[in-house]
């Protein structure tokens, strides 16, 4: 899927995000998003003076932006996508000099339908959350936006299965430059000391592997992803005499996107920004409902 004005969407690729969930947030206000960046700012000064109140308005060396990304949308039910970025501000006497973004976060909601359908009229559902940056900042605007819209943030793991999905579907999207390997990492359980297995595929042979087992283009079974599994774990067999299926697929890494266990997703390529959004948003309103 093509994602909106590419400029305005740069900032998501090539960095690693850590994955939240996020409840509905009651009673917030997209025209109030100044009045909202004044009062995390405000917090955020206060938690890094250790707890010393900071008056609303004073000059910090924090700068607080909360902004609208409609480009993120997926459907006209889907709330605009919201930035917050912190940023230190330049010392420099320069009136050019830019203030350095020192954290982000990007809550959004790609093709939730599921979630947003019946949803009350004070509700708005960004139920997908990106943060980079020092988990301190992480968890003092997560714990801002569970106070202020009395909703609830939590860790998005992603299980081996929905890794599997992600890897098939991801070795089987067609990519213009010379793609890097389809890489994927298991952890060997019931071991003394932590062991990982590399197992990497050339993209041209994972993708042929895929456009063999996928019956109908465009869509995709359960059944189709074990099946391609299936081969790979076989194929490792045929030359190691290794059991991949009595490990854990902890990660996978494709020239679309790269996907951890432990909820920390890099995106890759801009074509495929939205329909890697829309899986981990599908992922965050499993989590929720």
């Amino acid at each position: 899927q093509e994602s909106g004005d590419p400029q305005r969407t740069a900032f998501l690729l090539r960095r690693g995000w850590v994955l939240y969930s996020v409840t509905p947030l009651y009673r917030f206000s997209r025209g109030r998003l100044r009045d909202y960046a004044r009062l995390l700012r405000a917090c955020v000064a206060a938690e890094r003076q250790k707890g010393l109140a900071v008056q609303v308005g004073v000059e910090l060396d924090i700068s607080v932006a909360l902004s609208g990304l409609p480009e993120l949308r997926g459907s006209e039910r889907d709330a605009d996508a919201l930035l917050v970025q912190l940023s230190l501000r330049s010392q420099s006497s320069s009136k050019n000099a830019e203030d350095k973004i020192m954290w982000s976060g990007c809550l959004c909601c790609v093709c939730g339908d599921d979630l947003s359908e019946n949803m009350p009229e004070d509700f708005t559902c960004l139920p997908l959350f990106l943060a980079n940056g020092a988990e301190t900042y992480t968890s003092i605007v997560g714990s801002w936006f569970q106070k202020t819209f009395d909703c609830n943030f939590r860790r998005l793991a992603i299980s081996p299965l929905s890794l599997s999905w992600m890897v098939a579907m991801w070795a089987g999207c067609k990519v213009e430059k010379a793609a890097s390997a389809v890489e994927l990492v298991f952890s060997v359980p019931r071991l003394p000391q932590p062991l990982d297995i590399s197992y990497a595929i050339h993209p041209e042979d994972a993708k042929a592997l895929w456009d063999t087992v996928q019956k109908t283009p465009g869509e995709i079974t359960q059944e189709e992803v074990d099946v391609f599994m299936d081969c790979l774990y076989s194929h490792f067999h045929r030359h190691f005499k290794i059991h991949l299926s009595a490990t854990k697929l902890v990660k996978v890494s494709t020239a679309i996107a790269q996907a951890h266990c432990d909820g920390i997703v890099k995106i890759l390529h801009s074509q495929y920004l939205s329909g890697v959004l829309m899986l981990l948003t599908e992922l965050a309103i499993s989590q929720i409902q």
